[in-house]
């Protein structure tokens, strides 16, 4: 399991001691891999994040951020599970200068000279300038041991199966990806990961974490008004044989993405010392293989989806 910093970037703002406490929260409970952006709270959860770590010996963790979206100064906060109803704030740039800015602005604030695995951020709209510019600044990044691994984060599933094909046409001069962030196209409640994306990573040993698990709270019964009544009749009838079985659904979709053997981990959020312990709890709490083939046979997740044991 690892801690996605998008709920800190909120937070931090107003609360950076609450922000930071959560930090040292999921390090005192065992969590190593701190995922943020520079698009979280405009650069303040990656402040937050380097602040808290500070101390921390720095091969002990991993830590990630993104790159190509930018937040300008004093614009609403965007995050997973907010609507953008301008789209005037957010800005995007995948181009090789606007990666190496970005990635510098991330270091000074997360007070570190090397990232682990650095995503280029949601790039579906500039894909390929994302691979013509971003991309090669990451992968010579890379190659300089600046950037450890190099991602891509999105919650289209078709562009990062397209993505995973690169280093594997025959060019053997371009290395390809390494990993890649999917948001909520493998969980409990949406595998359509399973077509191409997951098969593909699986057979070319590249890593996936999985966020989005809860779909920003309505697997566990948040209204959520703009989502089609079939995906919410979905999640009720999940819900409910979740308490035929006496699990709570929270654990059931922490714990479903880890079953594929491409999934590497799942990314959680947390606003508070104590959801981040619940979120823990509910990870590790035992769940029957019955509530798996339950969900199977009232055909509530796909047949060929793989599941924890």
């Amino acid at each position: 399991m690892g801690l996605n910093l998008a709920a800190v970037g909120r937070l931090a703002p107003g609360l950076p001691d609450h922000a930071t406490a959560v930090i040292d929260r999921a390090w005192q409970r065992g969590l190593r891999l701190f995922d943020t952006a520079p698009q979280y709270g405009d650069g303040s959860a990656e402040r937050h994040t380097g602040q808290a770590l500070a101390t921390r010996p720095r091969d002990d963790f991993i830590l990630t951020t993104k790159v190509g979206q930018h937040v300008a100064t004093g614009s609403a906060y965007l995050w997973l599970g907010e609507t953008d109803t301008s789209g005037e704030d957010l800005q995007s740039d995948f181009t090789y200068d606007g990666v190496h800015r970005s990635l510098e602005q991330s270091m000074r604030r997360l007070g570190t000279d090397r990232l682990d695995v650095v995503h280029l951020h949601d790039p579906v709209r500039r894909a390929d300038e994302a691979l013509r510019g971003g991309y090669k600044a990451l992968v010579q990044l890379r190659a300089a041991g600046t950037v450890g691994a190099i991602s891509a984060s999105t919650d289209h599933v078709g562009l990062l199966a397209e993505y995973a094909t690169i280093g594997r046409r025959g060019n053997q001069h371009d290395p390809g990806f390494d990993c890649f962030l999917i948001a909520g196209r493998y969980t409990l409640l949406d595998q359509s990961g399973l077509d191409l994306l997951l098969p593909r990573c699986a057979a070319w040993g590249l890593g996936v974490m999985a966020a989005g698990a809860l779909h920003p709270g309505l697997l566990t019964g948040a209204t959520a008004p703009n989502q089609p009544a079939y995906v919410r009749a979905r999640a009720e009838a999940i819900r409910r044989v979740c308490d035929l079985h006496g699990v709570p659904v929270r654990a059931a979709a922490l714990q479903f993405p880890l079953g594929h053997p491409a999934v590497a981990t799942v990314l959680v959020g947390a606003r508070s010392p104590q959801q981040l312990d619940d979120d823990i709890a509910m990870f590790n709490h035992p769940i029957p293989t019955t509530l798996w083939a339950d969900l199977k046979q009232r055909n509530l997740i796909e047949q060929r989806a793989p599941v924890p044991r």
